[in-house]
This record gives C-alpha cells, sequence and structure tokens, in this order.
C-alpha cells in the first residue's frame, strides 16, 4: 500500500486508485434511448402531478 511519511513521522495511507480511462460518447441509439427514457419520466411526473391535484 502506498504511503507517505510527514513531518514528525506520521504515515499517510492512500487508496489505490482506478483505471482511468477515456469515455466515449454515446452512439445515436443511445440517444434516443435517453430521450425515451426522459420522456417517459415527464410524463410519469406529469401524470403523478394530475392525480395529486385531482386528489386534493
Amino acid at each position: 500500500m502506498p504511503y507517505t511519511t510527514e513531518d514528525g513521522g506520521r504515515l499517510n495511507n492512500f487508496a489505490v486508485e482506478p483505471k482511468v480511462y477515456k469515455a466515449e460518447p454515446p452512439t445515436q441509439k443511445q440517444k434516443v434511448q435517453y430521450l425515451i427514457m426522459g420522456l417517459g419520466a415527464v410524463a410519469l411526473v406529469g401524470g403523478l402531478l394530475v392525480i395529486a391535484v385531482s386528489v386534493s
């Protein structure tokens, strides 16, 4: 485990860092899926608001 020694003799431990990778932009299919999920979420929240208003 990597560590450093600070002034006064204290040890400072560091966690093992994960491997870094470059993220890739979403494909056209993923963009369409995100759009569908977003529209579904808006419809769900809108429906819940309509139900809440109609019940109260």
